[in-house]
C-alpha cells in the first residue's frame, strides 16, 4: 500500500475548499495573521483582551521620597518609591523613627525592580534592627508590595496566598484617666461604638505619689516610664531598677482593673499594656493578683529579649503574657514560641520586617500552636499593610487600632470602601494595599519640618560596601 504525501494531499486540495476552512477558523476566534505570525506576535493576540495594569517585568524603581505626618498619632514618616511606568508604592517608617531609616536605602534600590520583593528585602534586611531602626527596611518592604500588587492588578494578601478572613479584627487603646469609673466609660463608649476588644493601661505610674505603694521610688521617678533622659528611669531596664510593688500598690490596681471590669463586663476580651520597669518577682505577684480579672493579656512586662525571665513568668501565672512589639525578624520569635515563653506573640509590622517576614512569623507561631495579635500606631498606610498580613495569615488574633480618636486619620488616604466598620478593618479587594494619599489631607497635618515628597537627590548615590561576608 503506498504510503500518502500529505503535503501533495494538501496541496491538491481544492481551492475552494481551503477557504473554507480558512473561514471557519476565522470565526473560531483565529486568523491567518495568528497562523503565520511570530510566536511574540502570537502572545500578544492570545492577551489581546487581558488587563495589563502595568508591565511587571519592565518595572524599574527610579526614586525614593518622604512626606512626614505628625501626630497620627505620632509622627510618621510615609515612604513612597516612584518607578518607570508612573505607578507608586507606599509604605511608612514605624511610628516615632527617623526618615533616614528609609533614606539611607534609597540608593540600594534605585533600578530594581519591585516586584521582586523578597530578594530586595534580603539585599537592605542587614540595615535594620530591633525597634524603631526597622522601620526603614519594613516600610520600604510594605511599599513593595503595594507596588507588586498594583503591577499585577491584585490586592496585596492575593500575593501572600489568598486570605482567610474579609474582615479583620480590631482592638484599641484609650486615653488614660487615674478614676477608674471614668476610664470605664470611655472603654464602654468603645464597645458602644462595634470594638470587640479592648486593651487599658494600669501601670505603676499610677502610684506615683501614693505613700507605701512603691519601693525605691525615692530614687526613680516612675512618672517618666516613657523618658529617654540618659540613665533615667524610662531608660534603665526593668531588672536594673529594684523597683518593687507593695502589697498595698497591688491591691489599688487591682481595684483599679476591678472598677474596669465591672464597667465593659465579662463578654468582651480586655488586654493590658505595659506596666513600668519592676523585676520578674513584681511581675509574677502582679500577675496573680488580677488573674480573677480574665484578662486577654499582660503585655510587655519585661524586655522582649529576656527570653528565660519571661518563661519564669509565663510558667507562674495563669493569665496569658505576650510580647513582640519591638523584635525585628522571625529569629527572635522562634526563641520565644520554641522555648514557650510567652502565651501569645505582637509583633509589629512596621517593625518584624514588613508584611512577608510578619506572615512568616505567624505562620510559624501556628505551626507551634501559638496565637498572633498585632501591634499598630500609625498611619494608614501601615494599616493597610498589616490588615493584608492579618487577612493572609490563620493564626491572628486582633490588630491594634491606635488613631480612634483622631477624626482626620482615615481622610490621609483615598479609598473607596470603610476602612474601618463596626469594629472591623475591611479588607479590599483593589489593587496593592488599597489606598491613595490624599494630599490635601496629608499637607495639612504634615510635621513643620517635613514637606510633600520633596526630592532626595542626596541620598541617590551607594557610599559603602555592603556586603558582610568576604
Amino acid at each position: 500500500m503506498e504510503k500518502t504525501d500529505n503535503r501533495k494531499a494538501h496541496m491538491a486540495e481544492p481551492a475552494g475548499e481551503r477557504r473554507d476552512f480558512f473561514k471557519k477558523a476565522a470565526l473560531g476566534g483565529l486568523s491567518l495573521g495568528f497562523m503565520f505570525s511570530s510566536a511574540a506576535d502570537d502572545v500578544a493576540y492570545a492577551t489581546q483582551k487581558v488587563n495589563r495594569y502595568s508591565a511587571p517585568t519592565d518595572l524599574k524603581i527610579t526614586d525614593l521620597r518622604i512626606a512626614e505626618v505628625d501626630k497620627a498619632p505620632m509622627r510618621c514618616p510615609i515612604i513612597r518609591i516612584d518607578t518607570n511606568q508612573g505607578i507608586s508604592g507606599y509604605g511608612e517608617v514605624r511610628d516615632g523613627g527617623s526618615e533616614r531609616y528609609a533614606l539611607f536605602l534609597k540608593s540600594r534600590l534605585l533600578g530594581e525592580n519591585p516586584c521582586n520583593v523578597e530578594r530586595l528585602f534580603k539585599k537592605i534586611k542587614q540595615f535594620g534592627f530591633h525597634g524603631r531602626q526597622a522601620g526603614g527596611v519594613s516600610g520600604v518592604e510594605m511599599a513593595l508590595w503595594d507596588l507588586a500588587g498594583k503591577a499585577y492588578n491584585v490586592p496585596v494578601y492575593q500575593l501572600l496566598g489568598g486570605k482567610y478572613r474579609d474582615k479583620v479584627r480590631l482592638y484599641c487603646d484609650t486615653v488614660g484617666s487615674d478614676d477608674p469609673i471614668v476610664y470605664g466609660k470611655r472603654m464602654k463608649e468603645r464597645v458602644d461604638k462595634g470594638f470587640t476588644f479592648l486593651k487599658m493601661d494600669f501601670g505603676i505610674e499610677m502610684l506615683k505619689g501614693v505613700k507605701d505603694t512603691v519601693v525605691n521610688s525615692n530614687f526613680w521617678d516612675i512618672g517618666k516610664q516613657w523618658s529617654l533622659d540618659g540613665m533615667s528611669y524610662g531608660f534603665t531596664e526593668h531588672p536594673f531598677t529594684r523597683v518593687q510593688i507593695t502589697d498595698k500598690g497591688l491591691e489599688r490596681l487591682a481595684e483599679y482593673v476591678s472598677a474596669v471590669r465591672d464597667t465593659v463586663g465579662y463578654e468582651i476580651p480586655l488586654a493590658a499594656d505595659h506596666f513600668g520597669h519592676f523585676s520578674v518577682n513584681d511581675a509574677i505577684r502582679l500577675g496573680n493578683v488580677i488573674e480573677k480579672y480574665n484578662l486577654a493579656w499582660l503585655e510587655d512586662m519585661l524586655p522582649w529579649k529576656y527570653t528565660e525571665m519571661w518563661r519564669e513568668i509565663t510558667a507562674n501565672i495563669n493569665t496569658p503574657t505576650l510580647t513582640g512589639e519591638d523584635i525585628y525578624l522571625k529569629e527572635e520569635f522562634i526563641k520565644l514560641v520554641d522555648s514557650r515563653a510567652v502565651d501569645m506573640i505582637q509583633p509589629d509590622l512596621a517593625s518584624a520586617g514588613g508584611i512577608l517576614e510578619t506572615k512568616k512569623i505567624g505562620d510559624y507561631a501556628e505551626e507551634k500552636g501559638v496565637a498572633m495579635a498585632m501591634h499598630f500606631a500609625g498611619t494608614p498606610f501601615s494599616f493597610m499593610a498589616n490588615v493584608h498580613c492579618a487577612a493572609a495569615t490563620q493564626n491572628f488574633v486582633a490588630l491594634e487600632h491606635h488613631s480612634v480618636d483622631i477624626p482626620w486619620w482615615e481622610d490621609l488616604v483615598i479609598k473607596d470602601f470603610d476602612m474601618v466598620k463596626d469594629g472591623f478593618a475591611m479588607v479590599p479587594d483593589k489593587p496593592g494595599l488599597g489606598v491613595e494619599p490624599n494630599e490635601e489631607v496629608i499637607k495639612e497635618h504634615l510635621h513643620p519640618k517635613s514637606g510633600y515628597f520633596k526630592p532626595t537627590k542626596e541620598w541617590d548615590e551607594m557610599r559603602s560596601w555592603d556586603r558582610l561576608w568576604s
